[in-house]
């Protein structure tokens, strides 16, 4: 590779999660290890990356075990248990990472930026919650939930019900100047479940909200502002389809911001799931003439970067 191209890498949730293995940190651990030789991989490729991750399944449980123990220890803000999932998943990601690339004698920094990101407070999304978080539920035990904890919740994109909180627009991300800096010598992983959503105040300093501010959004603002070449938001379809799971599914190989504005307007794409993938992928074409985004699978994320699958969407 010639070029040195820059990627910011969305992961989506079963990068760091296996349905089929308990909700443990062992076995995140376990799982991200095996994202890691994904990301190492393309990192060997010549790809400059920097890593954004999810954190929706983490943050419900840290809040769900905080408001279980509100009677033995003081129960934490949900911005502070959104920046303690910041932590833990991206020191996971600091390890797994480091000895997959050592192991192909790519000797480089991996190092987790702790990130806030500014939202506005009189976003409509605070009137009407859509983002899930925490552990999947039948719609009996929602109703339940609901009842005795006065959350939200939703039925997400068929996978069952889950509570939903809001989910702002990022506008600026504090730390990213930061970022730049360590771009050339270090894999930043940043970002993370979207950053910790904050507002500013009269007085210059900022403060927590409790929101989850979307990954893929999130990621698209942090590659627009390290003047990425593709955004690749990563997730468990090769690609992006219209009519998903009905007879007349059709997989998308490309999209111009035409027809992937078509299609959201039309409703194929749920909200929950791959409607904000969507959404990120366009924004960052619209607002970055001339660049790419690709929504693919981890597993076949370096055939993506290499022309043969995925879902590429460009300006034209």
């Amino acid at each position: 590779m010639d070029k040195i191209i820059k990627v910011v890498i969305a992961l989506g949730g079963n990068a760091l999660e296996d349905k089929s293995l308990p909700s443990t940190a062992e076995a995140q651990l376990q799982v991200v290890n095996k994202t890691c030789e994904y990301l190492a991989e393309i990192s060997c490729a010549g790809y400059e990356i920097a890593i954004v991750h999810g954190n929706g399944p983490q943050v419900g449980r840290l809040l769900l075990a905080s408001e279980t123990a509100k009677n033995v220890t003081p129960s934490m803000p949900f911005d502070v248990c959104g920046a303690m999932t910041q932590g833990y998943i991206g020191y996971h990601i600091q390890q797994g990472l480091k000895f997959a690339l050592a192991k192909r004698n790519r000797i480089l920094p991996v190092v987790t930026v702790v990130t806030q990101v500014v939202v506005n407070k009189d976003d409509d999304a605070f009137n009407n919650p859509t983002k899930p978080i925490g552990l999947f539920y039948t719609e009996q035990e929602a109703k339940i939930i609901a009842e005795e904890k006065g959350y939200i919740m939703r039925e997400d994109a068929g996978r069952g019900w889950r509570r939903v909180v809001p989910s702002p627009m990022p506008e600026r991300i504090i730390e990213v100047d930061t970022i730049k800096r360590l771009w050339d010598s270090t894999i930043a992983v940043a970002c993370g479940g979207g950053g910790v959503p904050v507002i500013e105040k009269e007085d210059g300093s900022v403060e927590g909200i409790a929101a989850v501010i979307d990954k893929d959004l999130a990621a698209e603002k942090l590659a627009e502002d390290i003047d990425a070449d593709i955004l690749m938001i990563l997730t468990e379809v090769d690609k992006v389809s219209i009519n998903f799971k009905k007879p007349n599914q059709q997989d998308l190989s490309f999209l111009t911001v035409s027809e992937a504005e078509k299609y959201m307007s039309e409703g194929h794409f749920a909200p929950g799931s791959m409607l904000p993938k969507v959404m990120a992928a366009v924004k960052f074409v619209k607002n970055q003439p001339n660049r790419k985004s690709i929504i693919t699978s981890l597993y076949k994320s370096i055939d993506a970067l290499n022309g043969l699958t995925g879902t590429v969407i460009k300006d034209n």
